[in-house]
């Protein structure tokens, strides 16, 4: 029988001053005047139809993504916290995560979302190279982009995310580097680390730009990763490092941990177990944030139960991100499966070095680590 998991809360602000040539997110840049009040009506509305997914459960984490939710002005943010909490039962320790990017924040601004109740930042800096930065299409500079942890710092905000990526186009093991070591002068809490991958319904897909070879990527990735632990960073996650446990992405853990989230606004995914009727489904909501904001009750696009057959692969999707030991025991609450429903898959995937398990836990190998795609694709054979 499936087990309740902890329960978070998304809510998506698809806009931004412009749309980066990587970016695949559901973002639209700003043409017009920011619809502020609008859109978190909007927001509110979808959350009453969606109540009835949460009855008493706490939320644990809320996460503001985009799009830009910098955007957004201290004073809406506030108002909509307050209206959240009217709706929702916080956890008592519950973490506010705002997404912001350098060059749509200032001092006063941050200081702003903090009395507002964000105890979280996530800055979108990406790199510190002015070059790089321009290719990417980012509105910010090297010198902004470190202003404004300064002043994230300066407003109160102890635990900072920096989202920095690496294997630019035509960028050096040294330049990769340079961005590395920047970052740590500044001293986050949390570091996401990952690699730029062409994705389609991107300008980048449409026009290549010139990557790193495969040779520098692994290099960079190797080097940048001994760096991590010299600095005594932990790297917990794929593409996540944290300065102690404490400052782990408490909303990005239930993702990989397969817990539960509820998505609010445009194009926002959800993931909701019922424990009664022992079933998951996901579903999400319009996407369009024209038609998301002309809805009075229709925000719901599709809907699907996940299939026993698949939980396994869904569960390891998330959970194999993770550096750490996966207990059996939360694949058995998470998924409904006995252990037993995967052994086979678990006894091939170590006989091939990927991960090791036993009666307790499941752990991914150095080499599965490297090799994460293959050891994922083992779990899309379950057959019961």
């Amino acid at each position: 029988m499936l087990t309740l998991p902890p329960l978070s809360l998304y809510i998506h602000f698809p806009w931004c001053i412009q749309k980066c040539p990587y970016c695949d997110f559901n973002s639209h840049a700003l043409n017009t005047g920011l619809p502020e009040l609008n859109y978190v009506k909007a927001l509110l509305l979808d959350l009453e139809h969606d109540l009835r997914y949460v009855g008493d459960r706490s939320i644990i984490s809320i996460f503001m993504g985009g799009g830009t939710p910098s955007l957004f002005s201290p004073d809406i943010i506030q108002y909509f916290l307050e209206e959240l909490s009217k709706r929702l039962n916080f956890s008592d320790n519950i973490e506010i995560t705002l997404e912001a990017n350098p060059g749509t924040v200032e001092y006063q601004r941050f200081y702003g979302y903090r009395e507002a109740g964000i105890n979280r930042l996530s800055l979108g800096i990406q790199s510190f190279s002015a070059e790089k930065l321009k290719c990417l299409g980012r509105i910010h500079n090297g010198d902004e982009a470190i202003e404004a942890v300064l002043a994230a710092k300066r407003a109160g905000f102890a635990n900072i995310n920096l989202d920095l990526m690496h294997g630019l186009p035509k960028q050096t093991v040294k330049e990769g580097l340079e961005d590395l070591q920047i970052a740590f002068s500044l001293q986050p809490t949390h570091i996401s680390w990952y690699q730029l991958t062409i994705e389609p319904n991107t300008l980048f897909y449409q026009k290549p730009p010139q990557l790193p070879l495969d040779e520098t990527l692994g290099e960079l990735q190797d080097r940048g990763e001994e760096i991590f632990k010299q600095k005594a960073y932990e790297h917990y996650e794929i593409s996540a490092f944290s300065k102690e446990e404490i400052y782990y992405c408490k909303h990005n853990c239930n993702y990989w941990q397969f817990g539960d989230y509820l998505g609010i606004g445009a194009g926002a995914h959800s993931k909701i177990t019922d424990s009664k009727k022992n079933i998951i489904r996901r579903f999400w909501k319009q996407k369009n944030p024209k038609a998301y904001l002309a809805q009075t009750n229709h925000f719901l696009v599709e809907e699907k139960l996940i299939l026993a057959e698949d939980l396994p692969f869904e569960f390891m999707l998330n959970a194999l991100r993770l550096y750490q030991k996966i207990p059996v025991e939360l694949f058995q609450q998470r998924t409904g499966l006995a252990i037993s429903s995967i052994k086979p898959i678990l006894c091939q995937a170590q006989q091939q070095g990927l991960l090791t398990y036993d009666a307790s836990a499941i752990e991914t190998t150095e080499f599965g680590k490297r090799f994460y795609n293959d050891l994922l694709a083992l779990f899309m054979k379950v057959t019961f």
